[in-house]
């Protein structure tokens, strides 16, 4: 895929494509039905087919009140994941207060049609652009209809009838729901980081944990079955995520024990795919009580792992 920094660098090749147009955070089912329809109208009819995007999210432009906010996606996670669905190249627009003053119609015929002269544009149930968010679908097809392009609206993609949308898998990551996310993303969530030193109680005990650092949004604190991948090996695991209250911790930590895994991996980067969430996080009245406890979630979680693979998760690796 051919990633394309600045509107006034396309290729001629991606003249006449068919187009969308979003913040695509989380690439979930909603954002896979908008490609594969791409696709599948590009293999028919002719064709590239391009994905505009933008950074850094506009929210963190337009909304500078919501901090911290926290993204779904890494800019490289959705690049990876937009290349694996297919697409042919993403064009990347930095978006500044300045840009998200452009009106609707200026960004429609300075952008899409002047530097793409686009075919088809494919959009979600509730898109909108522009400034006041006044272009919408009836917008796009009237102006369609005067410069010749097609616009193609898809309908919402559910799951356990909810809407796949970034806000609501964003909701159901905090809730801890993370069985409902990986309905919503057709893959588990996971957040990638970095393994810094901790307390050591886990080693302590007998069961060594890593301490995970990372810059996305994090589920509700409590204890979940996870899958772990390192230098390219998958390693099943349990996850807490809180503040030790066995403990009288007060910084938030995010500690995941990996099955037959030993080795020093202080400093390296590591994926965790969460799979189920096992309970809250618990206060005990000792050591002891906590390594029963836990003990009793690796048997747990060795069950749950039993019909789980993370193989469909190295594809978005």
């Amino acid at each position: 895929m051919e990633i394309i920094k600045s509107i006034d660098c396309i290729p001629e090749e991606y003249f006449g494509s068919a187009v969308t147009i979003g913040n695509f955070d989380g690439i979930h089912l909603g954002h896979q039905k908008i490609f594969r329809l791409m696709k599948e109208d590009a293999a028919k009819e002719g064709g590239k087919t391009v994905v505009i995007t933008f950074d850094p999210h506009p929210k963190k432009i337009i909304h500078p009140e919501l901090r911290p906010f926290f993204l779904l996606t890494t800019t490289s996670e959705k690049l990876r994941l937009i290349e694996f669905f297919g697409i042919d190249a993403t064009v990347i627009l930095p978006f500044t207060f300045e840009f998200s003053q452009l009106s609707a119609e200026k960004f429609l015929k300075d952008i899409l049609w002047e530097k793409l002269h686009l075919r088809k544009i494919f959009i979600g149930y509730d898109y909108k652009f522009g400034k006041n968010k006044t272009g919408n679908a009836k917008f796009l097809n009237r102006y369609g209809k005067e410069l010749g392009f097609e616009v193609i609206q898809r309908g919402p993609v559910t799951a356990r009838g909810i809407i796949s949308s970034s806000t609501n898998i964003r909701h159901a990551i905090l809730d801890g729901n993370v069985r409902l996310v990986s309905k919503m993303l057709g893959r588990h969530y996971g957040i990638k980081g970095t393994v810094v030193k901790g307390y050591r109680r886990g080693t302590d005990m007998g069961i060594p944990t890593a301490n995970i650092q990372s810059e996305k949004v994090v589920p509700k604190t409590g204890v979940y079955v996870i899958y772990a991948t390192i230098h390219d090996a998958c390693y099943e695991g349990v996850l807490n995520i809180g503040h030790n209250p066995t403990f009288g911790n007060n910084e938030l930590s995010v500690e995941g024990h990996l099955f037959n895994f030993s080795g020093n991996i202080y400093g390296t980067e590591v994926t965790i795919f969460f799979v189920e969430r096992l309970r809250d996080e618990m206060k005990f009245g000792g050591p002891e009580e906590l390594y029963t406890q836990i003990q009793k979630d690796i048997a747990r979680g060795k069950e749950i792992l039993a019909n789980e693979s993370c193989s469909r998760d190295f594809q978005f690796l």
